[in-house]
């Protein structure tokens, strides 16, 4: 029955799913960071240089790997972009999962999303990449659950925001 009426199927909000990749990128790498000052501090910033020649090395091959405690400029652009490139599709695939549901519900999806993901990263991608596996810890999977959770919360944020909603 058609009254006039157009009823149009809700959308998740591509604008605040991008932005919250980006949020929760960037809370994900402080939480990380905050973690190894405090229970690793001789590790900092060696630590921290490792990681970006470890995700580096999916784009630039395993040459990038050497030597890994060292500050590179080509390897940590190259790292940054691949990692706000994987928060974003991450975070695209996350809103889309959740932005119909109620925020208490989406954020404790956030934190299995974290499990989840720190499986796929920690150990799938370590089939074709297995240095990652040297990245598989405690301080690890806490981050992959900050990213989770902030990808819920800053989405269901900026998509109740007024300048995020759609016209």
């Amino acid at each position: 029955m058609n009254d006039g009426q157009h009823y149009s199927r809700p959308s998740m909000n591509w604008c605040a799913a991008i932005a919250a990749g980006v949020i929760a990128g960037c809370v994900a790498t402080l939480a990380q960071i905050i973690l190894w000052w405090i229970f690793l501090d001789a590790a900092l910033p060696d630590i921290l240089y490792r990681d970006a020649h470890l995700a580096a090395s999916i784009i630039l091959g395993p040459a990038a790997l050497q030597p890994t405690a060292t500050f590179d400029l080509k390897v940590m652009f190259v790292a940054t972009l691949l990692h706000f490139a994987l928060s974003i599709t991450y975070s695209v695939i996350l809103a889309r999962i959740v932005f119909l549901w109620k925020t208490s519900n989406a954020l404790l999806a956030g934190i299995f999303y974290g499990l989840a993901l720190y499986g796929v990263n920690m150990y799938g991608f370590t089939i074709t990449f297995p240095w990652f596996s040297l990245t598989r810890d405690w301080i690890t999977l806490a981050a992959h659950i900050v990213f989770g959770v902030t990808v819920v919360g800053s989405y269901k944020t900026l998509e109740d925001m007024a300048c995020w909603r759609k016209k």
